[in-house]
């Protein structure tokens, strides 16, 4: 669930930095963009792992890719790059991926 969500997002991602004034940042456009793609791509890779040790080894890489965003869309908005709309969409859904990466890890520690 939180794959899909995280493409959903990654697509956000690149929407919203295509916005003239973010888009001068090429640093901190290709930051967003690479731990947006972390997130998801960290997940596909733990899943294809043959353990769950493994398998929550990238989840924890990928939650620490979406602390890196949170922390990227607090910028992104100090900057004036999006807007106040966009920066509490942009944070709940970042949030609510969190969570659940959150969840999953626990779960599947808990199950080991």
């Amino acid at each position: 669930m939180f794959w899909q969500k995280s493409r959903i997002f990654n697509k956000k991602i690149y929407q919203i930095s295509e916005n003239l004034n973010f888009k001068k940042d090429f640093d901190l456009v290709r930051q967003i963009r690479g731990a947006s793609i972390s997130i998801s791509s960290n997940n596909a890779e733990g899943f294809e792992r043959n353990t769950d040790k493994e398998f929550v080894y990238f989840l924890y890489v990928a939650e620490a890719s979406a602390g890196e965003v949170r922390s990227q869309i607090y910028l992104a908005f100090d900057l004036e790059y999006i807007s106040k709309l966009e920066f509490e969409e942009l944070l709940e859904s970042v949030t609510e991926i969190s969570k659940l990466l959150s969840g999953f890890i626990k779960y599947l520690s808990t199950k080991a």
